[in-house]
């Protein structure tokens, strides 16, 4: 199946996407807010939209799970064996901030792996892609960017810009190097910013959703990283019946 995706074609959808949100990045916009108390603007639903449509004409036989569709029960999903995974704008709370930080993310899982991710930052002209086994890019350039060859030295950490825990700053604190450099990002430019090799480390000790993570992850580990579970330090996992991630650390 993931011979048949033309990541070509899915990184059109994200820059088109991209196109009809910085759109609206432009001009004032409305914020209304779900159940949850998180943000959902116009530029939300129209992402969401586009590439929907998109992916539905492509590829018909491949469902889709986005954070801004109706979820679709465990019973269903649990028998997928290849999914869309779907964040039409991740990192809402900067976008409404207007300081770029935030990405459209596409990911394609199989069965429980992200094999196949686009995460591009229409503010920051930044698109990072990857397809299992044949590497990860940032606007074209092969991933990793820059090598650390000396943590215990200096070692660059990246934490959530809108989201930092106690946890994590915890965790962050206790780390051993001579000097941490710690930098705040919004969206999953963090998990981003591992592969490429300007940090090091990523700790999210709170809450996340598995579109928040899918597609960036599927770039990670093509990058050589990986994503780990905080508690049990297997990898992450997709379409849980629980769509919460665990607690986790990239690196």
């Amino acid at each position: 199946m993931i011979e048949q995706i033309n990541i070509e074609a899915i990184k059109k959808i994200a820059f088109d996407a991209g196109d009809a949100i910085m759109k609206i990045y432009a001009q004032d916009f409305d914020v209304a807010y779900k159940d949850d108390k998180s943000p959902l603007t116009e530029a939300d639903i129209k992402s969401n939209e586009i590439i929907c449509n998109a992916l539905e004409n492509l590829y018909p036989n491949i469902p889709i799970l986005s954070e801004e569709n109706k979820i679709i029960a465990y019973e269903t999903r649990k028998d997928w064996e290849y999914y869309w995974c779907i964040d039409p704008i991740d990192g809402t709370k900067e976008f409404i901030k207007k300081n770029g930080e935030f990405t459209v993310n596409i990911a394609l899982i199989h069965k429980n792996t992200p094999v196949l991710g686009v995460v591009y930052a229409p503010a920051l002209s930044a698109i990072y892609w990857a397809k299992q086994g044949e590497g990860a890019f940032l606007n074209g350039q092969k991933l990793p960017l820059h090598t650390n060859a000396n943590k215990a030295q200096k070692l660059f950490v990246v934490a959530s810009k809108s989201h930092l825990s106690d946890e994590t700053q915890a965790f962050i604190d206790a780390l051993e190097s001579e000097e941490i450099v710690q930098v705040s990002k919004g969206s999953s430019l963090k998990l981003c910013m591992v592969a490429e090799g300007s940090a090091d480390i990523y700790p999210r000790l709170a809450p996340t959703m598995e579109w928040d993570t899918a597609a960036a992850d599927a770039i990670v580990r093509e990058s050589g990283k990986m994503s780990y579970q905080f508690d049990t330090n297997a990898a992450l996992t997709y379409n849980k019946e629980n769509l919460l991630n665990p607690w986790f650390v990239v690196k």
